[in-house]
């Protein structure tokens, strides 16, 4: 897929969790946060967690389900993120957070609340 093509399709799948998150009572925090330990696609305040999402997108099931694309390694980096991200907002350490997982096929959203726990 060429590159315009790539951003074109993240844009759309972006829109699609920005619409999923509002109409579910999401606040959006960050959007493509990045620090050294490693990025989080979406940070949002759900309720009293702080919610960690990852988006993950496939235009079909040839290589498997978006879901299936979020390993242990990527679970890693993603846990190291949100602790860099409470400290860094000096939030407690009983601060409740959540990880979740966006998937996206083509234009449906499968939305996974607790997909996984701290990976360290």
């Amino acid at each position: 897929m060429h590159e315009t093509n790539k951003r074109v399709v993240g844009a759309k799948a972006e829109q699609l969790i920005r619409d999923y998150l509002s109409a579910n009572d999401y606040e959006i925090l960050e959007m493509n946060y990045r620090c050294k330990q490693g990025e989080v696609d979406i940070i949002a305040k759900h309720g009293k967690y702080y919610v960690f999402i990852e988006v993950k997108y496939r235009s079909s099931t040839k290589y498997g389900l978006p879901e299936e694309a979020v390993g242990i390694a990527k679970q890693r980096r993603i846990s190291k993120a949100a602790l860099y991200y409470l400290y860094s907002h000096n939030l407690p350490d009983t601060t409740p957070v959540r990880f979740d997982v966006a998937a996206i096929l083509v234009d449906t959203v499968h939305y996974i609340k607790d997909a996984f726990s701290y990976v360290c």
